[in-house]
């Protein structure tokens, strides 16, 4: 039996600024105008903020043949 495992990548497709929102999204099978709404509404207080540019930074980004 072969399990695949899913992968948290940056997205090439969904991306307005580096992909993280879009690669949560592809991650969750959500619409990434959710992700990217949440992800707004966290960066209000700050903290949200410092998550999103450390996952920009930390978070690899999907290679050329990866298939979503």
């Amino acid at each position: 039996m072969n399990i695949e495992s899913k992968r948290l990548y940056k997205s090439r497709n969904n991306r307005m600024l580096t992909g993280v929102c879009g690669g949560i999204a592809e991650y969750l099978n959500l619409d990434p105008t959710v992700v990217r709404l949440l992800c707004a509404i966290l960066c209000c207080s700050g903290t949200g903020f410092i998550i999103y540019i450390v996952a920009a930074v930390i978070m690899p980004e999907a290679p050329i043949d990866y298939d979503m």
